[in-house]
């Protein structure tokens, strides 16, 4: 969402649109996208699968790790340990599924 990024540091969103970095952009970016289609529900399983949390691995490659902040509330931690927050599930679309959060994740 806008207001995620509007929490990253000042400068961070214009020194990423510039072309030489578009690379670490679509790094960023990758890094918020998992292969399959994982609801809610499918979250909810793998963590409590996992004790508590779940890796998951991001179409860039790295890991993100998603854990349960109480009944149907769903936070996922990034490689540098910021936190996020699911604010909106399951927004369906013909290949996946949307999960808004309210922070931007960093490899």
């Amino acid at each position: 969402t806008n207001a995620a990024f509007e929490k990253l540091p000042k400068g961070t969103v214009d020194s990423l649109l510039k072309p030489e970095n578009k690379q670490k952009l679509t790094s960023i970016l990758t890094y918020h996208v998992v292969a399959g289609k994982l609801d809610m529900k499918a979250l909810e399983k793998k963590i409590k699968a996992g004790g508590g949390k779940a890796e998951l691995k991001t179409v860039n490659g790295e890991s993100l790790w998603v854990m349960a902040n109480g009944p149907h509330n769903i936070q996922l931690k990034d490689a540098q340990g910021n936190i996020a927050s699911i604010t909106t599930y399951d927004v369906n679309q013909s290949n996946g599924v949307i999960d808004v959060i309210d922070t931007v994740l960093m490899p």
